[in-house]
């Protein structure tokens, strides 16, 4: 965990953005997968953590805005724990690390929010996302279970994305970890993406890589030939050449915070002309976005700068035609890219989005669409310095979407449906960096992991 004065620092600011009442923030339990005794590895939450720091199951964190005060709940070990845990620090010794100096066993949170309610206070809590939350709060509200959602508070949501989305120095130290993590992943599944090769052996070994310098993937990772599935987590197919491989894989760090990169390369180590062709067009999309960045513009303007030059790059290889700009306001491109740019990153891999994208990606000022493609777009209002986001800008050939518009005969003045006929067994490209806005515009996160056609072959050559 990092210092104390840090989470204090930290629910200093959230305590001057919430008027009053109680803040309640449920730490996670273990979670079984199969039997009772056979748990997932454990993962805390986030606003817990970003708040309180301790990364231990069954606590739950209060702060109590009248009062001033502020507690950690949670049980201390018993002889039972110790014979399979070993010992463990008291809950009052833990939460002095944290800068918490009030403790007092699980048994005692219902009193507590018992008697707050009875005084008519607001208990304020996020979204729920999963299912033991919710009868935790259920049962401490002494509500059905379809009731918990009234206790959500638009107010704090508001108040936690103000301040995770502005990342500290501490948090950019921890980013920069899990991107130096991503390397070696990345760098290790283009030398390994040979003929013959089964998916799950490199998904595997780059799995063990995070596993072993940090604490977890930072998400299940996405690794195909078949990259037109947006999120293929299947990883059985043996690698041919002719096939793009999509590697879509993060780190968590031991203190969690995360690295998302995505590459595509050729299976086999050589692209061949139809896949330069493409593979330039969504590489011209990424760079021209990551060079766009700065405070004050809109996401959304850097989304549709990275499709215009994405469409430009269809263009030259006569996939499509006609004007770039007319067939991004038409929305042509999302028959290649049917998703957003990219996201904020942090903590979470989609950072906040347990509190609602809405809530994270847009504001007052810029409203989400309702379009195809363009309504998956997760980040879309105006940049601030300290934000953590992704850009990856993609380009798909999706059978069933090839066919669903062909037939429709859909924006056929910019799509040249008969040689697209041809790409149909393509696969798919993304091109994932992780960006921080800075005062004076962007910085690329990391070492950087090759990306341009003679990096990724040059790399490719010293086979695993």
């Amino acid at each position: 965990m990092f210092l104390a004065h840090v989470y204090t620092n930290r629910r200093n600011k959230l305590k001057s953005l919430v008027n009053s009442g109680i803040l309640l923030f449920i730490g996670n339990q273990e979670a079984s997968y199969n039997y009772l005794a056979n748990t997932y590895h454990f993962r805390q939450d986030s606003n817990f953590l970003y708040f309180f720091g301790l990364d231990l199951y069954n606590l739950v964190g209060l702060i109590d805005l009248d009062e001033k005060k502020e507690f950690i709940f949670g049980n201390d070990v018993d002889m039972d724990d110790i014979i399979w845990m070993g010992p463990q620090p008291s809950i009052a010794e833990q939460a002095m690390q944290v800068g918490i100096e009030n403790t007092a066993d699980l048994s005692a949170l219902a009193r507590y929010i018992s008697k707050a309610q009875e005084q008519g206070r607001k208990i304020h809590i996020s979204p729920t996302y999963r299912n033991t939350h919710l009868i935790q709060l259920a049962d401490l509200f002494g509500v059905s279970h379809k009731e918990v959602k009234n206790f959500v508070s638009v107010e704090l949501i508001k108040a936690i994305v103000s301040l995770r989305e502005i990342k500290e120095e501490i948090e950019i130290e921890e980013i920069e970890k899990a991107m130096d993590i991503a390397y070696d992943m990345h760098t290790t599944s283009m030398r390994m993406a040979y003929p013959g090769r089964v998916e799950r052996e490199i998904a595997g070994t780059i799995e063990g890589i995070s596993l072993a310098k940090g604490s977890a993937v930072s998400f299940p990772i996405i690794l195909s030939v078949h990259g037109e599935t947006l999120h293929n987590h299947y990883h059985g197919n043996v690698l041919q050449v002719g096939q793009m491989m999509v590697t879509d894989a993060g780190a968590e760090t031991t203190m969690h915070y995360a690295s998302d990169i995505t590459r595509t390369v050729p299976v086999g180590g050589k692209f061949n002309e139809r896949q330069k062709g493409i593979y330039q067009a969504v590489l011209d999309a990424n760079m021209s976005a990551i060079e766009a960045i700065r405070p004050g513009i809109e996401y959304r303007d850097i989304h549709f700068l990275a499709a215009k030059v994405l469409v430009e790059g269809l263009i030259k290889v006569g996939l499509m035609k006609g004007d770039a700009a007319a067939a991004v306001q038409a929305e042509a491109h999302t028959l290649f890219m049917p998703h957003g740019l990219g996201h904020q990153m942090g903590l979470d891999v989609h950072d906040m989005e347990s509190l609602g994208e809405n809530f994270v990606g847009y504001d007052e000022n810029t409203k989400r669409a309702t379009s195809f493609g363009t309504a998956y777009l997760r980040m879309g209002k105006k940049l601030k310095a300290g934000i953590v986001l992704t850009v990856e800008p993609g380009c798909y050939f999706i059978p069933a979407l090839i066919d669903q518009w062909k037939s429709e005969n859909k924006n056929a003045e910019f799509i040249n449906y008969g040689l697209l006929e041809s790409y149909k067994d393509f696969g798919g490209i993304r091109i994932e960096d992780d960006i921080l806005v800075t005062e004076t515009g962007h910085r690329i996160l990391g070492k950087p992991i090759p990306k341009t056609i003679d990096d990724i072959e040059a790399t490719m050559a010293n086979k695993i």
